[in-house]
């Protein structure tokens, strides 16, 4: 009876590590960004570079999106650029990236937290007066794949929405961006209710670090070789690097033959 029991604890363990090195391989496999067929089995974005190609995969399709008015990537027939920025929070370089934008003609989206509204209501009216997109980033920056609740996703969302009235006037463009790629397919089924085109990316670098900041090399190692048609290109302007280089990219990207478009092209 001992050898019964004991025996059966045993399988019963084995059984639980057996469950949970299956977890491990298939977070393993998410995040070494394998396709997965729809949103439900993604709460996180991610993108696979390996393509015949160089256009990039995403870890949900571009068909699946469509259906909750998302995207991730523009014509990939065009030589276009679509350049958005995200900030949580205001680092002293956001004047000098937009007169960098200016000079080359560039418009690009401001994807704004709460926060980045509230201390740097000036810049914001400046990104506007110069033409720029300015789009939801949320109030508080959380995890809103966590959020299932309708009522929580749209106080994040909505918050953002009357800070960027107060401060400008204006209502705000319908474009969002989840902090950190993370989602569920109810957040996208959310965010379209409310009006919105969810915007992820097909290009974005390490670069949000403050103190572990890449090297300009660095920098355009990851940028240039992985520019594509469509490319909507992720940067923080809180990155040194990325201020210090975007004169220099802008001009790099333009001579490799690109044009820079705005989201209102990829409007879903």
């Amino acid at each position: 009876m001992y050898w019964i029991v004991r025996k059966q604890t045993i399988v019963g363990a084995l059984s639980c590590v057996l469950v949970l090195c299956m977890a491990v391989m298939i977070g393993t496999g998410l995040s070494t960004h394998e396709t997965v067929p729809t949103a439900a089995e993604s709460d996180n974005w991610g993108l696979n570079f390996k393509t015949a190609d160089g256009i990039p995969t995403g870890n949900v399709s571009v068909q699946e999106l469509e259906k909750y008015s998302a995207v991730y990537v523009g014509d990939t027939q065009k030589k276009t650029i679509y350049l958005t920025f995200d900030a949580g929070y205001e680092n002293g370089y956001t004047a000098d990236i937009l007169k960098t934008l200016k000079k080359h003609g560039v418009k690009a989206a401001f994807f704004l937290v709460g926060n980045y509204i509230k201390t740097s209501p000036e810049l914001v009216r400046q990104m506007v007066s110069d033409g720029h997109i300015v789009g939801n980033h949320t109030m508080t920056h959380p995890d809103m794949g966590a959020i299932a609740e309708e009522s929580a996703f749209r106080e994040e969302i909505e918050g953002l929405e009357q800070l960027y009235e107060e401060a400008t006037g204006q209502k705000l463009t319908k474009f969002y961006r989840p902090p950190q790629g993370k989602f569920s397919t109810d957040n996208l089924k959310m965010a379209q209710k409310l009006g919105y085109t969810t915007v992820f990316w097909s290009l974005a670098y390490a670069d949000w670090l403050n103190d572990k900041q890449p090297s300009h090399e660095e920098a355009f190692d990851k940028l240039l070789p992985r520019i594509h048609n469509g490319a909507v290109v992720l940067l923080h302007s809180t990155s040194q690097t990325n201020c210090e280089i975007l004169d220099e990219l802008l001009t790099k990207w333009e001579d490799m033959g690109y044009r820079f478009g705005t989201l209102n092209e990829l409007k879903a």
